[in-house]
């Protein structure tokens, strides 16, 4: 069982290192963006490549950020755009041209081979005029001018597709006709210059609802493309790597704990062991509970009558010699002064010291001992015990 401690320092050091790799797991896949201050927040199902784990996002919905901090979508059919905003709500996502000139990107926009689709296509004619447009050429309300297209000699502008053909101006001609998204101006956004922005929208995956309801959408799995909704603040954790995490937390901490039980117990055990094996090497010893009492609380008179007195003589001799003086009030003996003592242990006092003392105390002053408890001690080795008895009687020394 020495081992135990280190076992169970093993399982506390795997235990801290499964905890710490979620952990950074999980900051992986948190929320992140291209600038500190301006632009989109990216959770799932978008993720920033080379700053989130590829788990953190859905396939076809991968971001990344320019050499200006903008958050960019490259489309397989029509290139790089930047996302100004991403409704996560409403699954849509507003994209405009890094050149300021949407206008020309709508020449040759396709949402082919991309998980992003319109919600409905506006088309338009687009006419190229070699020469400004007046209202002696036509009406305002059917052109719109795009700016970013046009010369100080030549103008671009786009048309309803409908437009007959009879009453396009004798400067211009038709040039293409194209369909897009739905294109929102600064008028839309509330702003003054060239800000303008298609507006995209995805089916898959389908996390409107959760994100409505305050959820965050996510991965249930580590691998497939199964997606649930969580409260979780760890956004596009898989359901499996979550079970990884309770199977390699659970089970060091359940095996750590069973080896600490062992451990306790095997301690426990010993020291029972021990007290045991003591107990069985000591006598056994009992004692009256009558007697203890008194002798705690002091002697009967009768008994402290019972011990020897002894009248000093001339000469003040005693069988001890070095027992010259009362150990109660720290007096010489003086010829003829009445002294007792107290079986067993022979030591000396005068008379009146001793019986006070021995009303109050049932133990000798000096040794501590209790006539009455000598008297009764019965070791449990022993198989009789006898009592020896005090006699009353005077002597004179």
């Amino acid at each position: 069982m020495e081992k135990t401690p280190q076992i169970f320092l093993i399982l506390s050091s795997s235990i801290v290192l499964f905890l710490t790799i979620p952990g950074q797991t999980a900051d992986l896949c948190k929320p992140d963006s291209c600038h500190a201050t301006r632009g989109p927040k990216i959770r799932f199902p978008f993720r920033l490549k080379g700053r989130q784990l590829p788990r953190c996002g859905y396939p076809g919905f991968d971001l990344h950020c320019n050499a200006r901090n903008q958050t960019i979508l490259s489309l397989p059919r029509s290139g790089e755009f930047i996302v100004d905003y991403i409704d996560y709500k409403a699954s849509a996502l507003f994209i405009d041209d890094p050149g300021l000139c949407l206008s020309n990107r709508a020449l040759n926009f396709s949402l082919s081979g991309s998980p992003f689709e319109a919600t409905h296509l506006n088309s338009f004619g687009i006419l190229n005029c070699s020469d400004d447009l007046t209202t002696d050429d036509m009406p305002m309300d059917y052109y719109v001018v795009l700016p970013c297209l046009s010369t100080a000699n030549n103008t671009v502008a786009a048309v309803d597709v409908d437009f007959p053909a009879e009453m396009v101006p004798p400067p211009c001609r038709r040039v293409a006709n194209i369909s897009v998204p739905p294109w929102y101006s600064d008028f839309y956004w509330g702003s003054i210059g060239s800000k303008e922005d298609f507006e995209l929208r995805w089916s898959q995956p389908a996390c409107g609802r959760c994100e409505r309801r305050g959820g965050l959408c996510g991965f249930t799995k580590d691998s497939g493309l199964e997606i649930g909704c969580s409260k979780s603040s760890v956004t596009g954790l898989p359901r499996g790597a979550k079970y990884a995490v309770i199977i390699g937390v659970g089970i060091p901490g359940l095996l750590g704990m069973i080896a600490l039980t062992c451990y306790t117990c095997n301690k426990i055990r010993m020291v029972r062991h021990q007290r045991r094996r003591l107990n069985n090497e000591l006598p056994t010893i009992s004692f009256d509970r009558q007697s203890m009492v008194r002798a705690t609380s002091g002697l009967e008179l009768p008994t402290i009558e019972s011990y020897p007195k002894t009248v000093l003589g001339q000469s003040r001799r005693l069988p001890n010699p070095s027992n010259d003086t009362c150990s109660i009030c720290l007096s010489d003996y003086q010829p003829k002064e009445t002294l007792k003592s107290i079986p067993e242990c022979n030591h000396y006092f005068h008379a009146s010291c001793i019986d006070e003392w021995l009303k109050l105390n049932g133990t000798c002053p000096l040794c501590r001992n209790s006539p009455e408890i000598s008297s009764l001690v019965t070791p449990s080795s022993s198989s009789s015990s006898s009592s020896p008895s005090s006699t009353t009687s005077n002597h004179h020394y």
